[in-house]
């Protein structure tokens, strides 16, 4: 990985600092499409459910940790800016360890969804963390960590579904679960003991009202536009995940290891995104956030034509793959955009606020895509996503537009 080329000098301990939150990233992701992919599996087990009350209750168990997320992410971006992000971090990892564990346990649909809730509300790593070194680092090596943080998750995504799909299949639904909330012990005892943020800490006194530091920001439209993008992008991803194996399930005609086949299939963004990650970044830092971001969106809502129309799990892969690759440059560059305008002292604030509308666009992504596909069909929420990515484009061309008038 290139961390030195830079001629600002980097704080001590930065190397260690940034492979143990990389880390911790890439197990939260892989922790998360560990489990994700096949809740909906799971909840079948536990009741006899009709093809609608299924697709809900799946759909409701996704929504539930970003409804509670998005409500509660403000005040903790309020607290990141007092007392840093390091706890933030330690916060999210050791409630997650511990009510991913629990909703293992589960023994009614009711008691995931309440689970998925409480974790919502204590969650945030890869946000905090990602966070935590755009504070540490230089801004022209901005792009790159940003890309290579969200790397960290989205190959732990690429991971998780092909051993929790093993896993699945061959002990249950409920080892994945256990498993992760282990890994997410883990990743709290070495953010504890390896991290260090050099964070002066802000008095509540002192903290100056979000309202006098949007002032200080050239443009204020193009954060807003950033964090649309975010919940529409969040959203695209979203839309599948809930009923993806179902989706599977349905093309495969009930027959063959749905369970992998569906981990394949969800795997395969995570797939594209990690082979192109590095390079999007690179590119960012040379031709700026905001024409990769418009690119991106372009190709993005041209890639959910065909998966609209395809009827093969394979081909469905095959195109997701490709939207993997599109999607490096999606959110990394919209977090980009947000790092270059925010004064140091509202990062944590804009980035919990930035977290509260990726929290929003994954209810309305899973929502969108489990009660569509219960009252019409799984191709029909493809192109409905496609649409909203439509929507996207026009409103960062406005915010662009608006910050040339600005300039």
């Amino acid at each position: 990985m290139d961390t030195t080329d830079s001629p600002e000098p980097l704080p001590k301990g930065w190397h260690k600092t940034f492979y143990t939150l990389w880390i911790g990233c890439f197990i939260t992701g892989m922790g998360y499409s560990m489990t994700m992919p096949f809740i909906s599996l799971f909840i079948n087990e536990l009741g006899t459910f009709n093809r609608f009350e299924l697709n809900l209750y799946s759909g409701l168990a996704f929504a539930m940790t970003f409804i509670s997320q998005a409500i509660v992410s403000p005040y903790w971006g309020n607290l990141a800016d007092q007392k840093g992000r390091k706890l933030m971090c330690l916060r999210a990892s050791g409630v997650m360890a511990c009510t991913i564990f629990i909703t293992g346990l589960s023994t009614s649909v009711w008691m995931i969804i309440g689970m998925r809730f409480l974790q919502g509300a204590f969650s945030g790593y890869i946000n905090n963390a990602t966070a935590l070194m755009a504070g540490e680092t230089p801004h022209r090596k901005s792009g790159w960590v940003m890309s290579a943080m969200m790397t960290a998750g989205v190959t732990g995504n690429l991971i998780g579904p092909l051993i929790g799909g093993a896993l699945s299949s061959h002990f249950g639904y409920r080892i994945p679960f256990f498993i992760t909330g282990g890994l997410m012990f883990l990743v709290f005892i070495t953010t504890w003991t390896n991290t260090r943020e050099h964070f002066t800490p802000i008095d509540k006194e002192a903290m100056k009202p979000m309202k006098d530091l949007l002032h200080k920001i050239p443009n204020v439209k193009i954060i807003f536009a950033m964090f649309i993008t975010t919940m529409i992008v969040q959203a695209s991803v979203m839309s599948i995940d809930p009923i993806v194996s179902l989706y599977v399930k349905e093309m495969k005609h009930g027959t063959g290891d749905i369970a992998f086949v569906a981990g394949v299939v969800a795997a395969t963004p995570g797939l594209g995104n990690l082979l192109s990650a590095s390079k999007v970044g690179h590119i960012m830092d040379e031709i700026g956030p905001e024409r990769v971001l418009m690119i991106g969106l372009i190709i993005a809502t041209l890639l959910f034509i065909p998966m609209t129309f395809t009827t093969s799990p394979w081909m469905l892969a095959f195109w997701r793959f490709l939207l993997g690759m599109t999607n490096a440059g999606l959110m990394p560059a919209a977090q980009t955009i947000l790092t270059l305008d925010v004064p140091d002292e509202a990062f944590g604030r804009i980035f919990s606020y930035n977290q509260s509308f990726q929290a929003a666009g994954s209810v309305f992504g899973a929502l969108l895509g489990s009660v569509i596909s219960g009252v019409s069909t799984y191709s029909m929420v493809f192109a409905l996503t496609g649409a909203t990515l439509f929507i996207n484009i026009w409103i960062v061309v406005i915010g662009r537009s608006r910050k040339k008038v600005h300039s």
